[in-house]
């Protein structure tokens, strides 16, 4: 089966497409209250690579584009990870 995460968002755009029928949108519905807890998918399965992890918060550390909040807030999470 495909991925669950890419399913539930087509459906969920299928949904907000204004250019879509209302029989295709009631069908997205029915999908996704029937087989995905209504569009609820769980992402945290703990799979991550650390090393992916690490470097996407070294680039929101240096981003000139991302708030000082936000970098505060990887930078700590990279020195929790030793990184």
């Amino acid at each position: 089966m495909s991925n669950p995460g890419n399913i539930v968002g087509g459906h969920k755009a299928n949904l907000n497409n204004p250019n879509t029928s209302d029989e295709a949108k009631q069908h997205s519905k029915e999908v996704l209250d029937q087989e995905f807890n209504g569009g609820n998918v769980d992402t945290s399965s703990g799979d991550k690579n650390p090393n992916n992890v690490a470097g996407g918060l070294k680039a929101t550390v240096n981003n000139p584009q991302v708030s000082q909040e936000a970098k505060d807030s990887a930078q700590d999470r990279l020195n929790e990870m030793g990184k």
